[in-house]
């Protein structure tokens, strides 16, 4: 418990240099040193010194010689952590990143829902059953739906039993938040409950391969929707955004 105010004070570190490494802010004056980063934010040199092992583990920092420590190159950013996406999808909206986003989605949830058909015991069921609940709930006024639907997709990762596609509930948790946000804005509306329906009773139903063109056809509708966005549309849900 005595070790808490420090974890905070760390993770608070944390996000504030992960943002400001992802806006761009210290491509032009360098990454600040420890002694400069304690004076900054008023922390502790431990406190310091742990912020930035967290971020190097996140690929976004590296320690060289003769150069100290040193924003690292987009492309060796770990995007699998969830921190990191966060910071790039809330750094401005991008139709790109977006699209490469639910491409991924679509190689993997469209399995995931043919893997919880086969092993999702009751509680698994249960779960989604809960989750589509909430979505038509939501529809009423009755709950959030952006909450309603990531639920959805995360019970069904979570039904599969498959403990790889479990532990990806909470980069799907992150992104989705963003990306079922800025997709909502380009289509004006939310998401289609009779095609959620679709994948939760295929799931029921057992029928692996239903489950799956189910959720390929609500993946595939999203990506659809981005690759025909224009650019007017991606300038207009950033300046929302601003």
């Amino acid at each position: 418990m005595r070790t808490q105010p420090g974890l905070s004070l760390t993770y608070g570190l944390v996000e504030s240099l992960g943002q400001a490494i992802v806006t761009g802010e210290y491509v032009q004056v360098g990454f600040p040193t420890e002694g400069e980063l304690s004076k900054q934010f008023g922390a502790s040199r431990t406190v310091t010194r742990e912020a930035v092992k967290m971020l190097t583990a996140k690929g976004l920092l590296s320690a060289r010689p003769r150069h100290g420590t040193v924003v690292e190159p987009e492309n060796e950013w770990n995007l699998l952590d969830p921190d990191v996406l966060r910071w790039m999808l809330e750094r401005k909206f991008s139709l790109r990143l977006l699209a490469e986003f639910t491409e991924m989605r679509l190689g993997i949830e469209p399995a995931a829902a043919a893997l919880a058909a086969r092993n999702a015991d009751e509680a698994g069921l249960a779960g989604i059953r809960k989750a589509l609940a909430r979505m038509k709930a939501a529809a009423g006024g009755e709950d959030d739906p952006l909450s309603a639907d990531i639920a959805f997709h995360v019970a069904i990762l979570n039904a599969t039993k498959n403990p790889f596609y479990r532990d990806l509930h909470e980069l799907v948790n992150t992104a989705l938040r963003i990306s079922i946000r800025f997709t909502n804005r380009i289509k004006g509306r939310t998401a289609s409950i009779p095609s959620h329906e679709d994948v939760a009773d295929a799931i029921i139903a057992r029928d692996a391969v239903a489950a799956q063109k189910a959720m390929q056809i609500i993946i595939v509708d999203v990506l659809e929707l981005i690759r025909a966005a224009s650019p007017d549309t991606e300038s207009e849900a950033a300046r929302r955004d601003a």
